[in-house]
């Protein structure tokens, strides 16, 4: 869209162009601290995953070997209580939410006979116990990088589009304007000097 070549017009235009540049360090300085938030977690998401991994495999075989002393255990897998207390919430950090998971802490109360349990069981329900506290953290990790990729990208998507449209177009237009402007001071004073020697003629 043309912008008629008036002083007004001139201001405006420069005062959108300095908004513009401001809103690009803006975004690109939000992408670089969340990018490197995002990396961060990143490490820690794959170092929780290796001990979620080692915790698993300590759960299964002492679950096996509870199989193997006492027989099957699905009848006193059905004794223990399901968990319905994992919620939810979310905090805002830049804009990004951010989400927050909790759970009530595993219950310290037996729900099965000792007399036709042993240690074995014991030891592979608290290593459950354990597996499901990091798979929360897990979940809760994931998340957070999920949404803080997705806030990245669209943040990258909106400085890219300053940088590369919109301050080139306020720039381009600044141009025009200077220069059509220097253009009509030319002309007025070439018509002045014109008067001028009309006068004095």
């Amino acid at each position: 869209m043309a912008v008629l070549p008036t002083k007004g017009n001139l201001i405006a235009t420069k005062h959108s162009l300095e908004l513009a540049t401001t809103g690009y360090e803006l975004m690109d300085r939000k992408r670089n601290i969340l990018t490197r938030e995002m990396m961060g977690l990143i490490s820690e998401a794959e170092a929780l995953q290796s001990r979620i991994d080692s915790t698993f495999t300590e759960a299964y075989d002492a679950l096996m070997l509870a199989n193997i002393t006492m027989g099957k255990t699905i009848h006193v897998a059905e004794s223990v209580p399901i968990d319905n207390s994992v919620e939810i919430r979310y905090r805002s950090v830049m804009g990004v939410e951010i989400p927050t998971v909790s759970a009530d802490p595993p219950s310290q109360r037996v729900t099965y006979g000792l007399s036709v349990t042993n240690s074995a069981l014991d030891e592979a329900l608290m290593k459950f116990h354990k597996v499901k506290e990091l798979t929360k953290e897990l979940a809760e990790m994931e998340n957070t990088i999920y949404r803080l990729a997705f806030t990245i990208k669209k943040t990258q998507k909106r400085a890219n589009a300053l940088r590369n449209i919109v301050i080139p177009g306020y720039q381009s237009t600044i141009a025009l304007i200077t220069e059509a402007l220097e253009e009509k001071e030319r002309e007025e004073f070439s018509r002045l000097k014109v008067i001028k020697a009309k006068k004095n003629a």
